[in-house]
């Protein structure tokens, strides 16, 4: 047995306290090292939050039973008795920042779940932590504002339950009138951000630069400390997994907003892509929702829209394969499938032709679209074919042009084939696009939901819809158009054209309630064929140049870097199993038809990578039953690799 005497660092005694030394043998236990720490300090104060850290391997020792002897603990040791939650700035989506107790030293899944039991955020295991991204200041910008903040580390959360209410608000924030305001300021949406604001925020221009945004990801199995972030760093809470699992907005006035205001950011910041038009109506919601807001201040449980929650929220329930449950099977069986055939207008596009769109009579049937020349031939052999089943879907519309076409990517042997298919009319396009919709999930027109993404595509497409002979002559000077659209439309047009056209789709919307708006953007979102993927540049083995990984909610889509075309598509309910070598850093998965790919990362690590797939296929695990029972030892093994604990 070794007897040495053994240098600790004790926070409580100042940076300039030279280290204590305290005589130790190498079977005496962590807890009775704290005690003979604390005994040694004549310090008494409630010592019931720290712990030792220990800095040369980065380390938290959170066992007290455990001998030093067990830890491998020499007489070179350099150990801190620290405490384990420590201040830390948080910005959230809206662009408040908060000053916060986090915790340090439990890995950091847990603690967004600490942080989110403490806002008042149900499902924290959609949102995570990410690193500010650093901009360099111009010497013109000496004199900028100080950041606000708005310090919540004396709020401490209630013994109750998580979501007892009081007043529309959580207990722990009706202490206060200051507390009340910043729950206020969480839960309702803020005005629309000046447009200098937008035009200083740095905006992706390239696959590579969205590529950039995930290498910030914290690591949700290792502590805040083992990853560098120190007491009174600022970090990002943000939403990382598209799957916004039971939205009740009864209980998730705070997440509803948030992910509104993420989304809001995503639109006028071009991370995701959508058209004139739709963008139109991106900023008749926003200045709607401002409106609202600033005219309802009631908490949002008191809209008519929760009647009816799972119809209001069916479009934002992101249903993946594997949760497809009896009943539903059974209801699929028993449903006559409607029939979908009619004369649409196809084009492929191919290089070095100039052909345009050619009419054929096409018929859907269950995941499969077959064309031939006539209605009269259609009990023939079919011109062609396609498979659905696991393609790509994206709509190429513009309601004032009268365009009414869908793009398919349906994946063949050799990549990506392209299709257009182009509707006569806004209704025969809403058929068509929920049955390709379908299809693309293996599901078929007898499915329950059709009927629904027909009504939904039909009302998205109304909302679109310009009254000229409406009465627009409502010019508000409270309206800041630059403020509601991305930066490419203050180049484009002029203050005086766009008010108008904003105006126009506005009226579609002024009668919604606060929720149904929130909602009917967030749909919106959720509909733009770029919506929830996230970007990662990769080699793939075998390959001299880098590609673009795409990560969504149910599958990897591999992108052409230089020209931004998708090359493949591979599902997660055809994964067969996926590792990773963490000693060079790549990452193989296998699916099913002896389908094996592998990969390196550039622009991130494999673990971001890594996390992302098992984060996802864990989300597909959740229950609407279970919904406040969280697996965290199923997430850590899906998501942690060889550190997970």
């Amino acid at each position: 047995m070794a007897a040495w005497d053994l240098s600790v660092i004790v926070e409580e005694l100042g940076p300039e306290a030279p280290p204590l030394k305290v005589s130790v043998t190498s079977d005496l236990h962590i807890g009775g090292v704290i005690f003979k720490i604390v005994e040694k300090t004549q310090i008494k104060k409630d010592w019931s939050d720290h712990a030792l850290w220990w800095e040369q391997k980065q380390q938290w020792l959170l066992r007290p039973s455990w001998t030093l002897e067990k830890y491998e603990i020499h007489a070179d040791a350099r150990l801190s008795l620290t405490s384990q939650h420590k201040p830390l700035r948080l910005g959230l989506p809206n662009g408040t920042t908060l000053r916060l107790q986090a915790c340090f030293s439990r890995p950091v899944f847990q603690t967004v779940m600490g942080v989110c039991h403490l806002l008042n955020l149900r499902h924290p295991e959609e949102l995570s932590l990410l690193r500010p991204m650093e901009v360099k200041k111009k010497k013109k910008d000496k004199d900028t504002e100080e950041e606000v903040v708005y310090d919540l580390t004396g709020l401490r959360t209630s013994s109750g339950p998580a979501h007892t209410l009081s007043n529309g608000m959580p207990m722990h924030f009706a202490d206060s009138p200051q507390t009340e305001a910043v729950y206020k300021m969480l839960s309702v949406s803020l005005p629309a951000p000046a447009p200098e604001t937008i035009t200083k925020m740095p905006r992706p221009t390239s696959l590579v630069d969205k590529a950039q945004v995930h290498s910030r990801w914290l690591d949700s199995s290792r502590s805040l400390l083992q990853q560098g972030v120190q007491e009174h760093d600022r970090l990002l809470l943000r939403f990382k997994y598209y799957c916004f699992h039971d939205l009740d907005p009864k209980y998730d006035a705070v997440r509803l907003t948030q992910l509104y205001e993420q989304a809001r950011w995503a639109i006028l910041l071009e991370d995701v892509d959508c058209t004139e038009e739709e963008m139109m109506l991106f900023a008749a919601l926003q200045y709607h929702i401002g409106k609202v807001s600033l005219s309802e201040p009631q908490p949002m449980t008191s809209c008519p829209a929760m009647d009816d929650l799972d119809s209001a929220l069916q479009c934002l329930e992101v249903k993946m394969e594997a949760e497809e449950s009896i009943t539903a099977d059974m209801l699929e069986t028993m449903t006559v499938a409607p029939e979908l055939q009619d004369y649409l207008k196809i084009f492929r596009p191919k290089r070095l032709t100039l052909k345009g769109y050619k009419q054929f009579w096409f018929t859907f049937n269950n995941t499969s679209i077959s064309y031939y020349k006539s209605k009269e031939e259609s009990l023939k052999e079919p011109i062609q074919q396609m498979n659905l089943k696991g393609c790509e879907v994206a709509p190429d519309v513009s309601v004032a042009g009268q365009k009414f076409c869908i793009r398919l990517l349906i994946p063949g042997a050799e990549g990506m084939n392209e299709v257009y298919l182009r509707c006569e009319n806004d209704l025969q396009y809403s058929r068509w696009m929920a049955a390709c919709r379908l299809a693309s999930k293996g599901k078929t027109l007898a499915d329950s939901s059709f009927s629904s993404e027909v009504q939904n595509i039909q009302s998205f497409l109304a909302m679109q819809r310009t009254n000229p002979g409406a009465n627009t002559a409502q010019t508000d000077d409270s309206i800041n158009t630059y403020s509601l659209v991305s930066p490419r439309y203050h180049k484009k047009y002029k203050a005086k054209q766009l008010t108008p056209r904003i105006l126009e789709a506005y009226q579609n919307v002024a009668q919604l309630p606060l929720t149904d708006a929130l909602l009917r953007f967030l749909q919106i979102w959720q509909g733009l064929p770029d919506f929830g993927v996230s970007y990662f540049v990769v080699r793939f083995k075998g390959c001299r140049k880098d590609e673009v990984l795409g990560v969504t909610n149910n599958r990897l889509i591999r992108i052409d870097l230089s020209i931004g075309d998708v090359v493949k598509t591979w599902r997660y309910n055809t994964m067969r199993q996926w590792n990773v070598n963490w000693d060079i850093q790549q990452m193989a998965i296998e699916f099913n038809g002896n389908v094996n790919i592998a990969f390196s990362c550039v622009t991130a690590t494999c673990k971001v990578v890594h996390e992302y797939i098992g984060g996802y296929i864990f989300m597909t695990t959740r229950i609407k039953e279970q919904a406040e029972v969280l697996n965290q030892e199923l997430f850590f093994k899906l998501t942690g690799g060889h550190e997970a604990i």
